[in-house]
C-alpha cells in the first residue's frame, strides 16, 4: 500500500505552483456553477431563455472573480472590523513578523487587529506584495512570544504558498454564488404561478432550476471547506519549518482549542480563512464534511511528528 508524503516535505515552491493551477481550476468551478444555474433558472422563466440568460451568468462570473481578485482583502479587512495597526503599535508584533517575513523571503505584509478577546489570526490578499496579516486582541494578551510567533509563521506560510489567493477567492466566490442562488430561489418563488400549466419538458426544467438553486450554494460551501482544511496542514508545516520550533507551534493550538470565546466578527463565509475554527460550532452530523479547519488533534499529531 502506497504512503502518502508527509506534508512537511513538501516544496513551498510545489505548493505556490499547485496553487496558481487551483486558482484557475476554482474560477473555471464557480463559472461553470453559476452557468448552469442561471441556464436552467432562464430556462425555468421562458422556454428557451436559458442561452439568453448565459452572457449574464458569464458576466457575473467573471465580474465576481476579477472583483475578488483586486478588491476581495479589502471587502474580507472590512467585515472583519480589522483596523491598521501603526508602526509604534505592538512592536513585539512588528518584530516578529518582519523577522520571519525575512526568513521565508517575503515582503513584510501590512498588519491589522481585531479589537475581540477571542485568539485567533488569518491573513489575506492577492499575492506577497499584497498581503496582509490579521490578529486578534485576544491573541496578542493570551499567547507568549512563542506561541505567537508559531501563529504568525504559519500566517506568513499562507502568504508564501500563495493560497491567501485562493481562499480571497474562494470567499468572495462562495457568497457571489450564494446571493445568485438565493436571488433565482425568490424569483421562483413569487413567480410560481405563471408556470402551473407547464407540463412535460417544463416540469423537468422546472425541477432541476428548483434544485440547482437549492444545491449550488451547498456544493460552493462544500468545494471551499474542503480547500481550507487541505491548506492548514501544510500551512502548519511550514511553518514549523520556518521557527524551527514545532512545539511553539503546538502550544498555540492548544491555548487556542482550549479558549471557548467565539470571535463575534467571524462569520459562516470568513470562517475558513482563521488559524482556527473562530465560531466554535458544536459538534453537528457530518460534522467532518463542513469544518472549516482540520482536527486541532490532528494537527498537533502531524507537527509532533516532525
Amino acid at each position: 500500500m502506497a504512503i502518502e508524503p508527509s506534508p512537511a516535505r513538501l516544496s513551498i515552491y510545489d505548493a505556490a505552483a499547485a496553487n496558481r493551477w487551483r486558482t484557475i481550476a476554482l474560477i473555471a468551478a464557480f463559472t461553470a456553477l453559476i452557468v448552469v444555474l442561471g441556464y436552467f433558472v432562464g430556462e425555468y422563466f421562458a422556454p428557451g431563455g436559458g442561452p439568453a440568460v448565459l452572457p449574464f451568468a458569464f458576466a457575473l462570473s467573471i465580474g465576481g472573480a476579477l472583483a475578488s481578485y483586486f478588491a476581495g482583502d479589502r471587502l474580507i479587512l472590512a467585515q472583519s472590523q480589522a483596523r491598521e495597526l501603526r508602526p509604534d503599535e505592538e512592536q513585539q508584533l512588528h518584530n516578529i513578523v518582519e523577522t520571519l517575513a525575512i526568513g521565508l523571503g517575503i515582503p513584510t505584509p501590512r498588519l491589522y487587529v481585531i479589537e475581540d478577546s477571542a485568539p485567533n489570526a488569518f491573513a489575506t490578499g492577492r499575492d506577497p506584495q499584497h498581503a496582509s496579516v490579521v490578529v486578534t486582541r485576544g491573541l496578542l494578551d493570551k499567547l507568549d512570544r512563542t506561541e505567537l510567533e508559531g501563529v504568525i509563521a504559519h500566517e506568513l506560510s499562507h502568504v508564501g504558498n500563495r493560497d491567501i489567493r485562493v481562499m480571497v477567492l474562494v470567499t468572495v466566490l462562495v457568497g457571489t454564488v450564494a446571493l445568485l442562488a438565493d436571488w433565482m430561489w425568490r424569483s421562483m418563488f413569487w413567480g410560481r404561478g405563471r408556470d402551473r400549466d407547464r407540463g412535460g419538458g417544463g416540469a423537468i426544467i422546472a425541477v432541476i432550476a428548483i434544485a440547482l438553486a437549492v444545491l449550488t450554494p451547498i456544493i460552493a460551501t462544500l468545494i471551499q471547506l474542503a480547500v481550507s482544511r487541505q491548506r492548514e496542514y501544510l500551512a502548519d508545516a511550514s511553518g514549523a519549518l520556518l521557527t524551527r520550533y514545532p512545539p511553539g507551534l503546538v502550544s498555540a493550538l492548544r491555548k487556542i482549542a482550549a479558549d471557548k470565546e467565539a470571535l463575534e466578527v467571524a462569520n459562516k463565509a470568513t470562517a475558513s480563512l482563521y488559524f482556527a475554527n473562530p465560531l466554535k460550532d458544536a459538534p453537528a452530523f457530518f460534522d467532518h464534511l463542513f469544518d472549516t479547519h482540520p482536527p486541532i488533534q490532528e494537527r498537533i499529531k502531524r507537527l509532533e511528528a516532525m
